[in-house]
């Protein structure tokens, strides 16, 4: 330790942070959207969404008009006259053929359809779809037993019935079963496009070959067949395309996070008229960008027309990104505590504002952030676009040449976040960028503003050990006492283990394997005690128990389901 200089008597000093100023970008005038006009990307059903709900909403109205004018006789005969006719008809050949051409409908197919679909997505860890298929095929066959025991239609009469039947019979519960488990595997397994209108068609013939089936063996009216199948079409379709929308949940077989949106198509066009419209940068092209590096939003690249063309960077959050920070920050309390006791986003647009407000700050405090563009409405309370400076020719900290100035500016926006205030809280490689030996920061949606100490250590700790991986620790400690004193490096080491690092971070730590902290420790003239982690409340108290309790009532639902058909 003798060969180390000695800390400066005052240590925390003013520094002064490089901030380098955004290249002109040509702007157009506004347009406001006027009252009544549809956003950019309205959210929507589709016709046929609406249609196989409009025929739900039908045949609900069509029953009710019958059994309120007593014209259910007039229904019953029509029914028996066409059932009557398929029994003329009847041969040993054909009544075979009927009982394989309806085996689909028969209770023991329906539970394999059942298990094998909820082994397939937890398998393929499609969990949206799990549980929009769980719902969906829930609704069906409970919904579907009430309206069976409510209508209490009894089976065909007058017609020799010579196929397995129980209960009433309006409307079909194995019809409406079926076709809502073939319309969920097509949304849940086919990837949008020819491919599923393919699949639509199988399903179609399979349903007319069941429905046949069953009606040549009497098992089923018409009017039931018809009832079941429009019920057990229009509530997946529906579910599917409100709950697990085609442009947010893509079904895909290729690597990728289920953060990153499809920026082409629909939602390009969407991109590219809003951002005229609201902020009057004509964008030539949006191409995704960096999305190795992020998991919570759709990082993007635009270029935007001008004499020349520059680019600017836009972050895509949607709703699925709300959802996401609320169950990351339940999991984070449950596993920390108090330290990581955070309130959830109510909505994208809250998420969306706060960190325009958080950039906003850092700007104006000189730290070396991308300038604030403004902030783009994509679809009303469901997608935004935050729009910023674009670091053109910067790159990743772990790539970039660094020497002694880069290590003292990253120390410096620590010191100076102290100053205002604020801690980033996911200071890690990807975070950070060079250009022309200026440290850049980027991604602020995690900083805090009047944070604890304890927040403000750890950022000091992860950007030294950040800088250490590329100029060793020894080197960023003898920097690091110009900007701090032994005691608050000390201290920042005490608070920062593994837990609190971020997940780059310790991959990167692993690969090089390196005990960096550890070398970090051995600098100090002192240690002071671990800072402990795990931090109990009552709301953690509460959350934990809430979560088992709900874990063990899904097991027991789930296990229930397993164990016995859903017919």
């Amino acid at each position: 330790m003798a060969s180390l200089p000695q800390a400066p008597p005052d240590p925390v000093q003013a520094v002064a942070v490089d901030r380098p100023e955004p290249p002109a970008i040509q702007r157009v005038r506004r347009r406001r959207r006027p009252s009544g006009e549809a956003p950019p990307l309205p959210a929507h059903l589709n016709a046929s969404g609406k249609w196989w709900l409009s025929l739900s909403a039908l045949v609900v109205v069509a029953w009710g008009v019958v059994i309120v004018t007593n014209t259910v006789t007039f229904v019953d005969v029509a029914d028996t006259w066409v059932l009557q006719a398929l029994a003329d008809v009847r041969t040993p050949g054909l009544t075979r053929a009927a009982d394989v051409a309806g085996v689909l409908a028969t209770r023991q197919a329906l539970y394999v359809l059942w298990l094998v679909n909820l082994v397939a997505l937890a398998a393929l860890r499609r969990w949206r779809h799990l549980f929009v298929w769980l719902g969906a095929g829930l609704v069906v066959v409970q919904i579907g037993s009430g309206l069976v025991s409510l209508m209490a239609r009894p089976r065909p009469y007058d017609v020799e019935i010579i196929g397995s039947w129980a209960g009433f019979s309006m409307p079909s519960l194995p019809m409406a079963a079926l076709s809502a488990f073939l319309i969920s595997m097509a949304y849940a397994f086919i990837p949008a496009g020819r491919l599923r209108t393919r699949a639509k068609y199988g399903i179609a013939v399979l349903l007319a070959v069941t429905a046949l089936s069953r009606l040549y063996l009497a098992q089923d009216h018409p009017t039931d067949i018809v009832a079941g199948v429009i019920f057990g079409v229009a509530v997946p379709l529906a579910a599917f395309r409100l709950l697990a929308p085609n442009d947010v949940y893509p079904v895909r077989y290729t690597r990728g996070r289920p953060a990153h949106l499809d920026v082409t198509g629909a939602r390009g066009d969407a991109i590219i008229r809003a951002l005229q419209d609201q902020l009057g940068l004509i964008a030539s092209e949006v191409k995704p960008f960096g999305l190795e590096g992020s998991g919570g939003s759709t990082p993007l690249r635009i270029c935007v027309k001008g004499d020349p063309d520059t680019y600017v960077f836009g972050k895509l959050y949607a709703a699925t990104h709300v959802r996401s920070d609320r169950w990351y920050k339940l999991g984070r309390t449950l596993l920390y505590g108090r330290l990581e006791d955070e309130k959830p986003y109510h909505s994208v647009r809250r998420l969306v504002q706060y960190e325009d407000y958080i950039l906003r700050l850092m700007s104006d405090a000189d730290l070396p952030v991308a300038h604030p563009l403004g902030i783009v409405e994509i679809t009303p309370e469901r997608e935004y676009l935050l729009v910023n400076e674009f670091f053109d020719g910067a790159q990743e900290i772990g790539d970039a040449e660094i020497d002694d100035a880069v290590v003292d500016q990253g120390l410096s926006v620590v010191r100076r976040m102290w100053e205002i205030g604020l801690a980033h809280r996911d200071i890690k490689p990807a975070n950070l960028m060079v250009r022309d030996g200026t440290l850049l920061v980027i991604d602020t949606a995690f900083a805090e503003v009047r944070p604890s100490p304890w927040r403000q250590a750890v950022d000091l700790a992860n950007m030294m050990l950040v800088l250490g991986l590329r100029v060793g620790a020894e080197r960023v400690y003898v920097r690091a006492r110009r900007h701090f004193s032994d005691e608050e490096i000390a201290e920042a080491f005490a608070a920062t283990r593994g837990l609190t690092m971020p997940s780059q971070l310790r991959h990167m730590l692993r690969q090089q394997g390196k005990d960096l902290h550890g070398d970090f420790l051995k600098l100090l003239p002192y240690r002071l005690p671990p800072i402990r982690i795990q931090r109990w409340t009552w709301r953690r108290v509460v959350l934990t128990v809430s979560a088992l309790f709900v874990l063990a009532l899904v097991g027991f639902l789930v296990g229930g389901t397993l164990l016995k058909p859903p017919l």
